[in-house]
């Protein structure tokens, strides 16, 4: 078997906000309260334990979803003590240098290079300097899909090739067939990857969106009716949709990509962090779709779970932005969303709009 991650070229932001929703008495809610970022129950006592400058939590918790084959809370939780490290450094380097071999410490170290380095307008030279951390995650434990999801996104940052791609995509889906981070991941490439070959025009829009589908689908349908993969085909209609570039996708097919969504949704406990992310997008589409009761269905389930994306696209107050469409589509009545509350930004720095990082699930 090629060590394709010896071929990698040699070149959280875990916000914890709640606001109150200001309402009139008597009018509908989903909760007085959200929560931005919310982590979970195992996550908490990590991020807790992180803030007085203890690493063992967050190693034992790593090592704990690895042992499982938890590969989605894994993932997850890497993103999200990235994010604590990047703002808390000091912490970070203290895991370290306890445990230099440590695989939690250095899947986390390779999630914190790359998103480093990624707002910068130099990301594809300077990630080239970050693939030895990512070769040293992987080899740590060679079952973990983690690094190679983290390859995936270092490979559309640094503009690689469709054929080093495609080894490295053999290589996660070898180790996890229907990991979601590694799809998305997957996806996120494939609509870079179009642009950079035949240039930003319409044309080269609708070839990527018709792609992304394609491949959005097929995985879907090889995928269990629990597996995150189920809602791939909305995250590329998340992308269809706020890239303003025409009708080519068929309606239907926007439909049965939220439907796919929904389903998945629905196997998922109310007011629940975990599938808060999912859930976040999917209200995102519904809206867009202008399936307004489903759109309201949701919001139920999401409860006071908000995430920064998707409307930290929209807003420098992502949580107050969800406050406000909670608001508006709660009041009674047919009322279309103000386009003002749904308008993709320009993307200062490629194809991510607003705060640029490595990857949003």
């Amino acid at each position: 078997m090629v060590d394709t991650m010896a071929l990698l070229p040699s070149f959280i932001r875990p916000t914890r906000m709640t606001k109150r929703s200001a309402r009139p008495a008597g009018r509908p809610q989903a909760g007085d309260e959200a929560v931005l970022d919310a982590p979970d129950d195992r996550l908490s006592p990590a991020l807790v334990a992180a803030a007085r400058g203890e690493y063992a939590a967050a190693a034992d918790l790593l090592a704990a979803t690895r042992a499982a084959a938890a590969w989605e809370n894994h993932d997850r939780y890497v993103r999200r003590l990235a994010g604590f490290a990047r703002s808390r450094p000091e912490w970070f380097e203290a895991w370290r240098a306890a445990g230099p071999e440590d695989p939690g410490a250095l899947l986390v170290g390779a999630q914190l290079a790359v998103d480093r380095v990624w707002p910068s307008p130099a990301r594809a030279e300077l990630l080239r300097e970050v693939s030895p951390l990512i070769t040293a995650a992987a080899r740590a434990d060679a079952g973990d899909p983690v690094p190679w999801r983290i390859a995936l996104d270092h490979a559309r940052g640094s503009r690689a090739g469709h054929r080093y791609f495609e080894e490295l995509w053999e290589a996660a889906v070898r180790r996890a067939p229907h990991h979601y981070g590694c799809h998305v991941a997957a996806l996120r490439y494939l609509a870079a990857s179009c642009c950079v070959l035949w240039g930003d025009t319409p044309h080269t829009r609708r070839t990527s969106h018709r792609e992304c589908f394609d491949f959005a689908d097929r995985a879907a349908q090889d995928a269990p009716a629990d597996s995150l993969v189920q809602a791939l085909p909305a995250r590329a209609a998340f992308g269809y949709l706020t890239d303003s570039c025409g009708p080519e996708i068929p309606r239907a097919r926007l439909d049965e990509a939220a439907d796919r969504a929904l389903a998945l949704s629905a196997r998922f406990a109310a007011a629940d962090p975990w599938p808060a992310q999912i859930r976040n997008k999917l209200l995102y589409v519904l809206l867009r779709l202008e399936r307004w009761e489903d759109a309201r269905a949701q919001l139920r389930l999401i409860g006071p779970y908000a995430t920064s994306f998707p409307w930290d696209r929209f807003s420098d107050d992502p949580l107050g932005h969800f406050l406000r469409l909670r608001e508006h589509l709660l009041t009674p009545g047919p009322r279309p969303v103000p386009a003002g509350l749904m308008t993709w930004p320009p993307a200062p720095l490629g194809e991510h709009g607003g705060h640029a990082d490595a990857g949003d699930h």
